[in-house]
């Protein structure tokens, strides 16, 4: 079986595309390498990949399923150029699925946002109301709504809505919260909120996000099809896991407050996925913790600029980057 996954050598992707391979997949990458190409240099010759963008990418051949990572990853970075996030979030995943179905693949998994909740007052399920507040959530919204129209007895479609990522990748992220959070206590031994800290966010470990992707893909199709699931090992309020980091690296807790106000407070179940798929996370914060740790102290992982997505995204954009400035409608 050969899987394609767009924008596999990003933080999820790189993950996910080692996964893949580990359980016997042939694995096609699609990606602009935006954050470079050395998150998939130890299993490069075990890939097919290509340098491409999915606003034009085209050829399906031997393909039986697509994983359709490709995005502007966070809401902060949604919001440099609302437009090109629209252009690539929503209408180039739209315009994948589509071509996917068009050529005879027979399946296609959508990793979407637990962000489209916005604002919940209490913990959210699939079938709970949803509140965009970002143009990053907004698209992934109106992706998941145009994708499973596509559905059908042929084309198996299947949602993952991803609580906030954690934990060691090939390509790193340090600007989400636990990954941030554990860099700054390495860097200068305190965390740095934007705010009090008063709201809630879900979360889930790369790994195990990859493997729930996965588990869509390999599920029987009357099981998944034009269903949408969460996925999340817990939901914890920004201030207490900031305790929770110094306490897993035993240093005392020291905290920065900002006066920035993040209207986003959502809470989320993953009930479903365990009760329809029987798939439940592993992996906890404090293991995230730890490993991110380990990898700074040992070298592994080095604090660069390319790890910070609104930083590097900028970066490129003064540069004029080819594909970040092609905003043209689909």
């Amino acid at each position: 079986m050969k899987v394609l996954v767009t924008g596999g050598a990003g933080h999820i992707g790189s993950i996910l595309v080692r996964e893949l391979l580990r359980k016997g997949y042939s694995v096609r990458v699609v990606d602009t390498f935006f954050f470079g190409e050395d998150s998939l240099k130890e299993v490069s010759n075990q890939l097919e990949i290509i340098k491409g963008d999915i606003r034009s990418y085209s050829d399906f051949n031997g393909i039986d399923a697509v994983i359709d990572l490709a995005a502007i990853s966070n809401d902060p970075s949604g919001e440099l150029d609302p437009k090109l996030t629209e252009s690539i979030n929503y209408k180039g995943r739209v315009r994948i699925a589509r071509l996917a179905k068009k050529n005879g693949v027979k399946r296609y998994v959508l990793p979407s946002s637990c962000a489209i909740y916005g604002v919940t007052t209490g913990v959210a399920d699939e079938s709970s109301p949803v509140n965009p507040l970002t143009t990053y959530a907004k698209s992934n919204y109106a992706c998941e709504n145009e994708v499973l129209q596509l559905a059908d007895q042929n084309f198996t479609v299947a949602i993952l809505r991803q609580a906030t990522v954690f934990g060691f990748s090939y390509k790193m992220r340090f600007d989400t919260l636990v990954n941030s959070m554990t860099m700054d206590m390495f860097v200068q031994k305190k965390i740095i909120l934007k705010g009090d800290g008063s709201e809630y966010r879900p979360f889930v470990h790369v790994k195990d996000t990859s493997n729930a992707l996965i588990r869509l893909m390999e599920a029987e199709s009357e099981l998944v099809n034009k269903k949408i699931y969460n996925i999340a090992i817990e939901n914890v309020k920004v201030y207490d896991l900031a305790k929770r980091v110094c306490n897993t690296l035993n240093m005392p807790f020291n905290t920065e407050f900002g006066t920035w106000v993040d209207k986003r407070n959502y809470r989320v179940s993953a009930k479903k996925i365990k009760r329809e798929l029987g798939f439940t996370p592993k992996i906890s914060i404090e293991e995230g913790i730890k490993e991110i740790y380990k990898a700074l102290e040992n070298g592994t992982l080095k604090v660069d600029d390319k790890y910070f997505t609104v930083k590097w995204y900028k970066k490129l954009i003064e540069e004029e980057n080819s594909y970040l400035v092609n905003t043209t409608d689909i």
